[in-house]
């Protein structure tokens, strides 16, 4: 078996109980082989469709959307250092978020890619679709996907 030198762990961060599972693996996993913890939040720009036109996000919005990712990721940059992870980075991106992890995972040169699943089936996973399902099936290093508890 080789041997794991996990040094740059991602966990992506949508601020779910999912999300909240996946923080605990990694912290746990980042003590275990001294690891620094990325934690990564990535949302779409808003837009709608409609018959007559489309509707963007006004730079505003954006502000505000950036300004409350940034809060949200500060508390959970304290929640990761209050589970023992010594070094903990945050960064966001706007765009797509399997897309932008993928791109983060492979600038950052991570090691492993711990992701929250939700665990839909069916019709749900057909509509919403799977973050972690993309994540999966296209990072170029080793992922671990996290459910919550039932």
């Amino acid at each position: 078996m080789p041997t794991v030198d996990w040094k740059r762990i991602l966990c992506p961060i949508d601020f779910s109980d999912a999300s909240r599972a996946a923080l605990e693996t990694a912290a746990e996993l980042a003590k275990r082989f001294g690891a620094m913890v990325a934690l990564f939040h990535a949302y779409p720009v808003p837009g709608y469709t409609f018959p007559d036109g489309s509707f963007v996000a006004s730079s505003k919005m954006l502000d505000e959307l950036s300004g409350q990712a940034n809060r949200h990721m500060a508390e959970w940059k304290a929640l990761a250092e209050g589970m023992g992870v010594g070094r903990v980075e945050v960064a966001t991106a706007v765009g797509e978020p399997a897309q932008e992890i993928l791109i983060f995972a492979k600038a950052q040169r991570t090691d492993l890619v711990v992701i929250g699943t939700h665990g839909r089936t069916g019709l749900q996973h057909a509509l919403m679709g799977s973050v972690a399902e993309r994540v999966v099936r296209r990072a170029t290093c080793p992922v671990l996907t996290v459910r919550p508890p039932a």
